[in-house]
């Protein structure tokens, strides 16, 4: 059995190592303070939130509830995720140094909480009927997000609190629309910048040069979507 050294402790963790005259009849306290003890408890929580998000995405894969079940559930962990990230923000680096520190493996909540939003956004559902209607109103939605999430982009409204919401409005409409594949150019793109966003806190900003590449590739995404509209399922992949 390997020895414990002090290098091993995780910095937020009370270190018993470097004490001397330890009674080992009395019992070992994590907190002194109700700081502390607040600490640990988010600790707690956002251990068992890791643990939840792991066994509800493997029960969606293996349709063991239904996506009506499963999006409000997700989307709940995925908001308790972020405020307790935030609640933690002094104390835990980052989810991987949180996880390896407590030696767990949830490789699908690792996943769903760097995109941010549940599965049922990112690929399609189908229903059961079609509905022609249906489908001239997501794709009519789709366009008004994509003109939204560019203009704010272009009055220099950058903070992640602005953007994130837009983003998760457009890839919920974009996975709306009949037909169209879960690989598609514009979903890629807009799950690329949703990682990118959900590294950072509400109140960052994002760059001028990521916003100029942000606004290059979703004007790009858009003008694609009108050229698949039109038939053109073939759009050219950079």
């Amino acid at each position: 059995m390997n020895s414990i050294t002090p290098h091993s402790v995780p910095q937020y963790a009370p270190n018993y190592l470097q004490q001397k005259n330890i009674n080992m009849d009395e019992e070992i306290r994590l907190f002194t303070n109700n700081k502390d003890r607040e600490k640990y408890d988010n600790m707690a929580d956002l251990f068992s939130i890791i643990v939840l998000m792991e066994h509800l995405e493997k029960a969606f894969i293996r349709d063991s509830i239904t996506p009506i079940e499963y999006t409000p559930q997700c989307a709940n962990l995925i908001a308790k995720y972020k405020t307790t990230m935030n609640f933690l923000a002094d104390s835990v680096k980052d989810l991987e140094t949180f996880m390896n520190d407590y030696k767990l493996t949830c490789p699908a909540a690792v996943n769903r909480f760097k995109i941010g939003v549940p599965a049922t956004y990112e690929h399609a559902v189908e229903e059961s009927n079609g509905n022609r209607g249906k489908a001239t109103l997501y794709v009519a939605e789709t366009v008004s997000h994509f003109i939204t999430l560019l203009d704010t982009l272009r009055v220099n409204r950058l903070a992640v609190d602005d953007i994130h919401p837009l983003l998760e409005d457009l890839i919920k409409a974009l996975n709306n629309i009949p037909g169209m594949s879960s690989d598609y150019e514009a979903k890629t793109t807009v799950r690329k910048w949703l990682i990118v966003l959900n590294g950072m806190k509400a109140a960052d900003e994002i760059t001028s040069d990521q916003a100029r590449q942000m606004v290059f590739e979703i004007d790009r995404s858009h003008n694609n979507f009108y050229r698949w509209l039109s038939g053109d399922h073939h759009e050219e992949q950079d």
